[in-house]
């Protein structure tokens, strides 16, 4: 009997003493500030979503995803700003069991549901700024193409038999369930029904004769996969929970269901009488939007990376690498897992009544606080969770007091009336703390500061390439305070333009803080475009010069000339991102369906 199991699965603060800054000089400045080769500027890159089951409206958990491969997406734009060198694709999943059995539950035709639950998906990633390049559904002619494609690849090399499938069956979860993975827990009218283990979904027993794939030969291909590239999947609790499952026996898989049974689908080429399993045909998605099967699809392949929830880790780290390989490909270069988000310390829930409206939230917090709270909250490795407060309270103190004041303190006419970017006085703030002299104004923490922002491209970069964009965040606003801790402590406002003692020293306290803005605002147009836009466009700084590879921090400290130095500062955009209301009449509504 075959049995086919599923799983559900920075502040730096720079030092602060002179002593650790004596070999500061010019080695902080680069021609290339992230540190990266210019070979891998030329890299293409191919970042996924899962796509999107269409039995429930969308809710956070899916709009998280597509923030995640969003920001990274973004990222990768900044470093290669060719758009013909990045795809990023996301989709909804329109097949199965589940969809027919919803369908029928709400008295649509199939193709009806998929239609309006679709729409939902792709106005809320719209109002999200989700920049997708595809949007790909699974009931469009060129996917079933690729699937019927697929399938015969597989039946061509000899990976496919028929045989007898007899075992449990989760219609919520589309999978198949060994008997250690089903419990009983009493049903409605109190008698033990049989569900599955870690979804609590219930399961039923199934017997039936499908196509089976020959998973069991794929088990030490990918065990050499995986322990030959240890970020293959990341993060790496992920990584070793995949390996750890390899350890046990890999049965072969079914890969159809009987037409009777399962009509909504994509029919089995050849064999009318079978559908072709909602997995195979849903994972497929990632090919079709590359080309596949035309040969353009080889040159995005190998630079795939997907960003799945952790639930459906098994599906995306055993059963599609071995039907890669299987069809003669490699695995995705990269597999990025998240956590889940929990609310108020509970699962979300249609019977708690709890699911978090995602438009409600971008209505509430605006879309680019929503960005910034998922972003800079989420943690990959662990389930996260979310209250209105919680929402209100980072956002109030990192983008509307720290960020926006700063920006406001910067740009203020009574403390910069030409509104330009001021000259750079080195004699006042020169490049070596031992050089300070008569002029000389800048303290240890000054320093510490240039050093923490020189560094914060590359930071950043190394937490994007991580999968860590929380810790990315953590590091640009741990900069921000420590920005406004100098600014601060060197009052601009208590100095006189009149002055000439004041007035160079004055001059370059604004010019490092707006520059320290620059940074800021370069670094977090992939989390919040909009609200990077405005803080750049207030600073002047034209769409040609917001790329990582232009971001050469506070040039005239290092010996080299600013561009910005004396050039007008851009329109006044008005408050950065505004305070949010905190009454908690409306804090409450956020968290209706």
């Amino acid at each position: 009997m075959l049995r086919i199991s599923a799983f559900r699965l920075l502040g730096r603060t720079g030092a602060s003493r002179l002593s650790l800054l004596e070999d500061f000089s010019l080695r902080h400045y680069s021609s290339d500030p992230l540190g990266v080769r210019d070979d891998t500027r030329d890299a293409r890159a191919y970042f996924t979503t899962p796509i999107f089951y269409v039995n429930a409206a969308p809710h956070i958990g899916h709009l998280y995803s597509a923030l995640l491969a969003d920001a990274l997406c973004r990222h990768h734009r900044l470093r290669v700003p060719s758009a013909a060198a990045t795809r990023f694709s996301t989709g909804t999943d329109e097949h199965g069991l589940k969809i027919q059995q919803a369908a029928a539950a709400a008295g649509l035709a199939p193709s009806e549901l998929c239609d309006r639950v679709s729409a939902q998906f792709q106005q809320l990633f719209r109002e999200a700024d989700i920049s997708s390049t595809d949007f790909i559904r699974t009931t469009e002619a060129r996917h079933r193409m690729a699937v019927q494609h697929f399938w015969g690849v597989l039946e061509a090399r000899g990976l496919l038999y028929k045989g007898l499938y007899e075992g449990w069956y989760c219609a919520s979860d589309e999978c198949f369930l060994p008997e250690a993975k089903v419990t009983r827990q009493p049903g409605p009218s109190g008698d033990l029904c049989p569900v599955s283990l870690e979804s609590g979904h219930p399961v039923s027993w199934t017997k039936e004769e499908n196509y089976i794939f020959r998973l069991s030969q794929f088990r030490e291909p990918l065990q050499r996969w995986l322990r030959g590239d240890p970020q293959a999947i990341t993060p790496e609790p992920f990584h070793h929970a995949v390996l750890q499952w390899l350890e046990e026996e890999l049965p072969d898989l079914s890969v159809s269901r009987r037409s009777s049974h399962l009509h909504w689908g994509i029919p089995v080429p050849g064999d009318d009488s079978q559908t072709i399993y909602v997995w195979l045909d849903a994972l497929v998605n990632y090919l079709t939007v590359i080309g596949y099967p035309n040969a353009e699809f080889k040159s995005w392949w190998p630079t795939t990376s997907h960003i799945i929830g952790k639930d459906i880790l098994k599906f995306h780290a055993i059963y599609w690498p071995a039907l890669l390989l299987g069809a003669g490909m490699s695995p995705p270069h990269r597999i990025y897992v998240h956590s889940h988000w929990t609310v108020c310390g509970q699962k979300m829930s249609k019977s708690l009544g709890n699911v978090v409206d995602p438009r409600t939230c971008l209505d509430r917090y605006t879309v680019d606080g929503f960005r910034y709270f998922l972003l800079r909250q989420g943690v990959p490795n662990w389930d996260c969770d979310y209250y209105g407060e919680k929402v209100v309270k980072l956002l109030d103190s990192e983008l509307a007091f720290a960020l926006g004041g700063l920006l406001n303190r910067c740009t203020a006419n009574r403390i910069n009336p030409s509104g330009t970017y001021p000259a750079f006085c080195t004699a006042c703030f020169p490049s070596e703390p031992g050089l300070v002299g008569p002029s000389g104004r800048a303290q240890a923490e000054d320093y510490a500061l240039v050093s923490a922002v020189a560094t914060l491209p590359k930071q950043v970069a190394d937490h994007y390439d991580n999968f860590q964009i929380y810790k990315a965040l953590e590091a640009v606003s741990s900069c921000v305070r420590q920005t406004n801790g100098f600014v601060q402590r060197h009052a601009p406002w208590k100095l006189n333009w009149e002055s000439p003692v004041d007035a160079p020293w004055l001059g370059t306290v604004l010019h490092v803080a707006l520059e320290c803005l620059r940074v800021f605002g370069t670094l977090l147009q992939p989390v919040t475009p909009s609200l990077a836009d405005k803080l750049l466009s207030r600073l002047g700084v034209s769409a040609t010069e917001r790329g990582l590879g232009e971001l050469h921090f506070l040039p005239r400290f290092y010996g080299h000339p600013c561009p910005f130095e004396g050039r007008r500062l851009g329109p006044e955009t008005g408050v950065l991102f505004p305070r949010l209301d905190q009454s908690r009449a409306w804090l409450v509504k956020a968290h209706k369906t």
